[in-house]
C-alpha cells in the first residue's frame, strides 16, 4: 500500500497549505480525470497484466540459467526505471553475490556513453554467457545505436554465427522503431528482423520515461526474477487509485495539487525527493527525469510563453541530513521536500547495547537500525516544520512488488495531473532535442 499525507503542511505559519484546500473538490477532480483521458496517454492502459506479461515470462523462462550477465542497453527512460526495480527489489550488492547464493543474472544498465564505463563492464562481461537487451523507444537513439553496433561487433567475435541471434533482444515502438521501407532504412527493429531478434513492443501511446511497466522494465525484470504479475498487481492499484474521483482517496491528486498551490502562492519550484530507504534511492533518479521532463516546457497548451517547470532534486535520507538539510532549513523558501519511505525494512539489526565507557550514547542502546531510521526522518521534517518549509510524506507499507508497482503510478498519474494543472503538454520533450540535432550536425561536420 502506497499512502501520501500533507499533514506538515496544516501547521506552518507562513508557507503552509491547508487540508482542504488540497483535497479542493471531487468535481475538480472529476474533471482533471477526463481530461487526462482525453490526452490518449496510455500509462494507465499498461498497469495492467495483459498477454505481453505472459511472453515476457515465457521467454525469460526460456533462456533461464544460459546467461551469467544481462546488459541494458539505454538511456533515460530507457534505463532509470529498469535501475529503480534492481535496486528496490533485489539486494542492494545483487551483483556482487556469488553466482549459485544469487540464483540470477547479473543485471548491468548501461546508461552511458563514457568510454570508461564502456571499458569498465568489457573487463567483467563473458561474453558468451551475457545477454544484451537493446532499449530505444523509437529505435533510432544515437546513444543506444552506438552501444548495440560496438557489442554486435563484440559478440560477432566471441560466439559461433549460429548462436549470435540468441544474445540480443530489441524492445521498441512498433510505429517509430519499424518502417516498411525495408533495409533502406535503418532502425533496431528493422535490425531485428534481419538478425532475427526476439523483440518486445513498446506501445506507441507510451513515451519514454512513462514506460518502466512496458517491457521496457518488465523484460529485465523478469530475467532476474522480479515477479512482474505482483508489480502490475501493485500497479492495477495505482491506476484504481488515480481514477478515484474522491479526492481524499487520490495520493496522485494530492501530490500534484501541493505542488502547483505551493508553486503558485509560494514560488516553491523545487520538489526534493527524500528517500529514506537506500533501497529506493534510485526511485529518486526516475522520478526526476519523470518531474522535469514533463512539466518543464516554454509554452502552455494555447501557445503562451510560460517557462513552467518543476525543478526535480533527489536526496537520501540520512546521508543527505549531513550535506543538505543546512541548506533546506535556513536557505531560500523555494522547496518543497518530499519524504519517500517504507513502514517495514526487510532486515531487523540491533544496535548493541552500550558498556559504561559509552555512556554518553545510551539513547541507542538497543535500539534498532530500523528504528534510528525512522527516528532521524521525522526529527528532519520536524525540524523543517520548525524553519516553516512545507514537507509531506509518501509512505510504503513495506518495499515489494506490489507497492513499487502502485508507487510508479502513483507518480505518473500526478505528473498527469501536473499538465492539467498547468495547461502544458506532460508527454512531449521538444526542449532536447536540439542538442540531438546539433550532436549530429557536429559529428557530419567532422568526417
Amino acid at each position: 500500500m502506497v499512502h501520501f499525507s500533507a499533514e506538515h503542511l496544516d501547521i506552518l505559519k507562513a508557507h503552509g497549505l491547508k487540508k482542504r484546500e488540497i483535497l479542493a473538490s471531487d468535481t475538480l477532480l472529476l474533471g482533471l480525470i477526463h481530461d487526462v483521458h482525453g490526452r490518449g496517454q496510455g500509462f494507465l492502459e499498461i498497469a495492467r497484466p495483459s498477454s505481453l506479461t505472459k511472453e515476457i515470462l515465457a521467454y525469460a523462462k526460456s533462456v533461464r540459467g544460459k546467461f551469467e550477465h544481462v546488459v541494458v542497453l539505454g538511456i533515460g527512460g530507457s534505463a532509470l526505471g529498469v535501475t529503480a526495480l534492481m535496486q528496490a527489489l533485489k539486494p542492494l550488492s545483487w551483483n556482487q553475490i556469488p553466482s549459485k547464493k544469487r540464483g540470477g543474472p547479473q543485471l548491468h544498465v548501461l546508461d552511458n556513453i563514457d568510454p570508461e564505463l564502456i571499458a569498465d563492464l568489457d573487463s567483467i562481461l563473458d561474453y558468451p554467457k551475457t545477454l544484451f537487451v537493446v532499449i530505444s523507444k523509437s529505435g533510432t537513439t544515437p546513444e543506444t545505436v552506438a552501444q548495440y553496433l560496438y557489442y554486435k561487433k563484440k559478440m560477432k567475435k566471441a560466439v559461433k554465427a549460429g548462436a549470435f541471434k540468441k544474445h540480443f533482444v530489441m524492445v521498441t515502438d512498433l510505429e517509430k522503431g519499424f518502417s516498411p521501407k525495408g533495409d533502406s532504412c535503418w532502425s533496431l527493429r528493422e535490425e531485428a528482423r534481419r538478425e532475427e531478434f526476439v523483440n518486445f513492443p513498446i506501445p506507441n501511446n507510451v513515451g519514454g520515461r512513462f514506460s518502466v511497466l512496458t517491457a521496457v522494465g518488465l523484460l529485465p525484470a523478469a530475467l532476474i526474477g522480479i515477479d512482474i504479475v505482483k508489480l502490475l498487481k501493485g500497479a492495477s492499484k495505482g491506476a484504481d487509485s488515480f481514477l478515484t474521483v474522491k479526492a481524499v482517496d487520490n495520493s496522485a491528486y494530492q501530490l500534484a495539487r501541493t505542488q502547483y498551490l505551493l508553486q503558485q502562492r509560494y514560488g516553491v519550484t523545487s520538489t526534493v525527493m527524500m528517500a529514506y530507504s537506500s533501497a529506493l534511492y534510485s526511485v529518486a533518479d526516475w522520478y526526476r527525469q519523470l518531474l522535469a521532463e514533463s512539466i518543464g516546457k516554454a509554452v502552455n497548451r494555447d501557445g503562451k510563453m510560460v517557462h513552467a517547470g518543476l525543478t526535480p532534486i533527489k536526496a537520501l535520507g540520512v546521508t543527505d541530513q549531513h550535506s543538505q538539510a543546512q541548506l533546506y532549513n535556513e536557505g531560500p523558501y523555494d522547496k518543497f521536500i518530499l519524504f519517500l519511505e517504507t513502514e517495514t525494512f526487510r532486515s531487523k539489526i540491533a544496535i548493541p547495547k552500550v558498556g559504561a565507557n559509552e555512556r554518553p550514547f545510551s539513547f541507542l542502546s538497543g535500539v534498532s537500525f530500523a528504528d534510528l531510521m525512522h527516528t532521524e526522518q521525522r526529527a528532519t521534517q520536524e525540524a523543517l516544520t520548525h524553519y516553516d518549509r512545507p514537507t509531506a510524506n509518501i509512505v510504503l507499507d513495506r518495499i515489494s512488488e506490489e507497492s513499487l508497482g502502485e508507487l510508479f503510478v502513483m507518480l505518473e498519474g500526478s505528473i498527469a495531473f501536473l499538465g492539467e494543472m498547468y495547461s502544458i503538454d506532460a508527454y512531449n520533450q521538444p526542449g532536447v532535442e536540439l542538442g540531438k540535432v546539433l550532436t549530429k550536425k557536429m559529428l557530419l561536420g567532422s568526417h
